[in-house]
């Protein structure tokens, strides 16, 4: 599934955005392949999105020197998990959502049990890439990169995360487990692309630690930037429900902080995280282009 570029101008976030696209397709079984519903659904799960974790992983890579080849793996495994979490996400029994990225959710246009195993079939198939001997890179850098993403995606992480949200319904959490909740919700998997990228460099200790923490802030700030869109935009540009948070009594920044203070706490955890980066000089331009493409967006 590798692909014969083995570099792009760094800061070509648009290249490494087509490459996603197209490492993911190439990961996914053809359509039509048996049971071709479940495939079929499992590549309809897998449409739109930023496409940011993936950007992540590649834009960490750019900044560390990675040849592209040893980071298409780690990227398209990240991706996987994301849609796999996103269809469980919006099930009758989790958020209970119609729409995702600006389309009936993979439970409305398929039915809810082809769902429950598109989500199955996406995560095991996330590993299943990241196993793949093709990846390029040491074996012993290749089962760091097992590690990391059963931790960020499980109980420990994602999962965990999604549980604590489910029972924070209807009831005030304070700021701080809010901030623990969405460390693992959301942050987890955007932290984890940078460390997929490091591990695939075999960065050393401290470059490891500084992407580490740009992913933690940057997941803090993304949560808290979604939660004001949630209140401020509108559906057709979110591609989800807007106001689904309000409707369904969680807590979030605004409505613990206020619609300004919440707004004010983003753009400041988006300058500490580019703060984060500053002992990488020069060479961080790539993450920080990104991260600028994150704050200015409007879903």
């Amino acid at each position: 599934m590798t692909l014969p570029e083995s570099s792009l101008p760094a800061t070509d976030l648009g290249g490494y955005l087509h490459r996603a696209e197209r490492v993911l397709a190439a990961a996914l079984p053809p359509a039509d392949t048996d049971p071709a519903r479940l495939h079929e659904a499992m590549r309809y799960a897998c449409r739109g999105g930023k496409r940011l974790r993936a950007l992540l992983t590649y834009c960490a890579g750019a900044v560390l020197g990675v040849d592209l080849n040893k980071l298409d793996a780690p990227a398209c495994a990240l991706e996987l998990i994301h849609a796999y979490s996103l269809v469980h996400d919006d099930l009758p029994a989790m958020d209970d959502d119609d729409l995702r990225r600006g389309q009936p959710t993979t439970h409305v246009a398929y039915d809810e049990a082809t769902a429950i195993l598109v989500g199955d079939a996406l995560q095991t198939l996330a590993f299943r890439v990241l196993a793949e001997p093709q990846t390029h890179t040491s074996p012993a850098a290749q089962l760091q990169m097992l590690r990391l993403l059963a931790d960020a995606a499980g109980s420990l992480g994602m999962v965990g995360g999604q549980a604590v949200d489910i029972e924070s319904e209807h009831l005030k959490i304070p700021l701080a487990r809010l901030e623990s909740l969405h460390a693992r919700k959301t942050g987890a998997l955007i932290r984890c692309g940078l460390e997929l990228a490091a591990a695939a460099g075999e960065a050393d200790a401290e470059q490891t630690r500084a992407l580490s923490e740009f992913g933690r802030l940057l997941g803090l700030a993304y949560q808290i930037q979604d939660d004001v869109l949630d209140e401020s935009s509108s559906t057709a540009v979110l591609g989800k429900t807007q106001g689904k948070d309000r409707a369904q009594e969680k807590s979030t920044y605004p409505a613990l902080l206020g619609f300004d203070a919440a707004k004010a706490l983003a753009s400041e955890t988006f300058a500490r995280a580019r703060g984060a980066l500053d002992g990488f000089g020069a060479r961080a331009a790539p993450l920080l282009a990104l991260a600028a493409t994150i704050e200015q967006r409007d879903h």
